[in-house]
């Protein structure tokens, strides 16, 4: 019988992935579950993300407590966005790291700029928690700061990638 149009053909003998087994990037063959390798790398990002989040968090909570003057202040402001832009990796896993410093940074322009209203200073009095995620007095300063922690996420996400892009893949594990 020809195949239909529009339609593909099976990968291989009696073996058939359903759309939304191949969309998930998993294949069930022989009864047993595998991941594919962009299953896996998506998996080993988000990891890393993570990782790279906890990190960011204590070394900005460490430069807020021990480094004064103005280099604590832009150092934590630099730190907020490579927080923001580890986020961003770690719900999106595939983003590039330009798509990741575009978003990182609007989002941290956005809340600094939202300190141009009342709300973030009333809701930092309120809430520690508040005051560390929205701030409360706007600095035009801090958006070049924001910038500048995009610029270094992006980078070390770049060398990052190359890096592991370079290094040999290991042979899968036998069975």
């Amino acid at each position: 019988m020809p195949p239909v149009p529009g339609s593909r053909p099976p990968l291989s003998g009696r073996t058939r992935l359903s759309p939304r087994t191949r969309l998930s990037g998993r294949t069930r063959l022989s009864g047993r579950t595998r991941l594919s390798g962009r299953t896996r790398l998506s998996g080993r990002t988000r990891l890393l993300a993570a990782l790279a989040a906890a990190v960011t968090v204590a070394a900005g909570l460490t430069v807020r407590a021990v480094v004064g003057g103005w280099f604590g202040k832009y150092a934590g402001d630099a730190l907020y966005t490579v927080l923001v832009y580890t986020l961003v990796v770690l719900v999106w896993p595939r983003v590039t790291p330009v798509r990741a410093a575009i978003g990182a940074l609007a989002f941290s322009w956005a809340v600094e700029l939202a300190q141009l209203t009342p709300v973030p200073a009333a809701l930092s009095e309120v809430s520690v928690v508040a005051r560390l995620v929205l701030g409360s007095t706007f600095g035009a300063a801090d958006l070049v700061a924001y910038a500048a922690g995009a610029v270094l996420a992006a980078s070390a996400h770049t060398l990052l990638g190359r890096r592991a892009r370079q290094r040999p893949e290991r042979a899968p594990a036998a069975p």
